[in-house]
């Protein structure tokens, strides 16, 4: 039997980096609501300890992560086989942010009903485990350029860790913890800008796929500027000066900012690596 050949067209399209289309805004719908919920409710579990009482905004935060777990059980083509996620812990991080989110959804509905200050703590860990969880499953698609790179999941993680700053601050409208929260979203913008700037250095050192460095070059100005800078700047006036408007423009920026991020990079800018050959081997020359 003849081998079939194929053109110089199909063969490159098979070792040319290709965007992939299995992940889609579902996908980014996980880590959109269920990045902001672990964040938020690291936050006000925080807030929480302090003395308040902060049932209403840990229930928010729960039902975000809600959202985007249905997002991927809406994505998945028989529902019901999410079961089989539970089935490798020891090897999947995606086993191990549904085991997570069962802690964490048992944990705060204990909260919710008694509002012991110390079981409103433990879901507060357990969000930030579900914000970790979610990075790792990005570093550990080894296919992807763009979410294998290290550098990503410091970047997924301050912007969990953001976006749940700037869903505390909206929260914490017209009370005593605005001015904190306000500073608390200037610190971390701070931080998730240098995150971004690093991630998106080190693709380009690294020779990462043309369409994923053009996906992601072409949200950096306004991801720079109007999500981070801008933000980091009125959140700094808003805990200054007390004002709640321009603590909120600042908090609905970076929240706004820190969902794009993720669509552009889970839906954008996923392409694999391919191969590359910078220099044609010639016989006889090195």
């Amino acid at each position: 039997m003849s081998t079939p050949t194929r053109s110089p067209e199909q063969i490159a399209d098979r070792i040319s980096p290709r965007q992939q289309v299995n992940w889609d805004w579902r996908a980014a719908g996980n880590f959109i609501a269920g990045g902001s919920g672990g964040g938020l409710l690291l936050w006000v579990s925080i807030v929480g300890l302090r003395g308040g009482d902060v049932r209403f905004v840990l229930g928010a935060g729960m039902a975000l992560i809600a959202l985007g777990l249905t997002c991927v059980w809406f994505e998945i083509g028989r529902p019901w086989r999410a079961l089989n996620t539970f089935r490798h812990g020891t090897s999947s991080w995606m086993t191990r942010e549904a085991i997570v989110a069962l802690l964490l959804f048992a944990c705060g509905l204990l909260a919710l009903w008694s509002g012991q200050s110390l079981l409103t703590g433990a879901t507060g860990v357990l969000g930030l485990a579900f914000l970790y969880a979610q990075a790792r499953i990005l570093t550990a698609n080894k296919g992807i350029a763009a979410w294998r790179h290290p550098r990503s999941l410091p970047l997924v993680v301050a912007t969990g860790l953001t976006e749940g700053a700037g869903l505390l601050v909206c929260a914490s409208w017209g009370s005593a913890q605005l001015a904190a929260a306000s500073s608390l979203l200037a610190v971390l913008a701070a931080l998730r800008l240098l995150a971004w700037r690093r991630y998106l250095t080190a693709l380009e050192k690294d020779a990462a796929p043309a369409g994923a460095i053009k996906a992601l070059r072409r949200i950096d100005a306004n991801f720079r500027w109007v999500g981070n800078v801008v933000p980091a700047l009125l959140a700094l006036l808003a805990g200054w000066t007390g004002l709640p408007a321009v603590a909120l423009v600042a908090a609905v920026l970076a929240v706004l900012a820190g969902w794009r991020c993720k669509y552009a990079l889970i839906c954008e800018a996923a392409f694999t690596q391919g191969f590359a050959l910078p220099k044609l081997p010639v016989r006889g020359r090195r």
